[in-house]
């Protein structure tokens, strides 16, 4: 299976170039504010890749910008019919098991921050030990989550359940400096940004191989 990774397109997905592959991933910040006509746009373009067959099948998850998701989620679910949205929840699709998680250490008050790594690790505790691929928008510590001062700034508690539970791939972004591949003990982690520190989007799609 060919897994194409995106994350952080902030309204700019239309401007990507997705190779034709089986699943495509978006690890979140789907929108710059999370407004309906955004979604709407987002879902669009979903669908134009599931009929025109570039894709077999869309998952995503909300960031830190898709507030709708967090303020009034019934609406914003309604909006997306075309991708599967995860959110704390899990999927199994052609044999894997994949699991969804919005949530990232506190962020200037932006959607889905907790403050302390305590309630963080609560959220990712429901991560089922099955899981084959996660979806988390925010970034592991340590782990591609470095800012531009240099400052590591991915969760703890993420981390820590990433390695419990050893999926085959955690798929993120957040952090848009940190975009790239990083593999450890078996596990590969893509920070997936296609905006960079500047919101343009120029990082390419990356792909996984499972």
């Amino acid at each position: 299976m060919l897994i194409c990774c995106i994350s952080d397109t902030h309204e700019r997905h239309q401007e990507l170039e997705i190779p034709p592959c089986d699943l495509l991933l978006h690890g979140g910040d789907i929108t710059g504010m999370g407004k309906p006509h955004a979604l709407i746009k987002f879902n669009d373009w979903c669908h134009s890749l599931l009929e025109k067959g570039t894709v077999r099948k869309i998952i995503c998850i909300a960031g830190n910008h898709d507030f709708l998701f967090e303020r009034n989620p019934a609406e914003a679910r309604s909006l997306l019919t075309a991708p599967t949205y995860l959110e704390d929840s899990g999927y199994v699709w052609e044999g894997l098991s994949f699991w969804g998680t919005p949530w990232q250490p506190w962020f200037y008050d932006w959607a889905f921050n907790l403050r302390t790594e305590e309630e963080l690790r609560q959220k990712f505790q429901l991560i089922p030990p099955d899981t084959d691929i996660l979806l988390s928008h925010g970034p592991p510590k340590g782990i591609l989550d470095r800012t531009v001062r240099g400052d590591a700034v991915g969760s703890t508690a993420l981390l820590q359940r990433i390695r419990e539970i050893r999926p085959k791939l955690v798929v993120f972004g957040h952090i848009h400096e940190g975009y790239g591949k990083h593999e450890e003990d078996g596990i590969t982690y893509l920070n997936a940004s296609t905006c960079d520190v500047h919101y343009r989007a120029v990082n390419e799609p990356l792909l996984f191989k499972c």
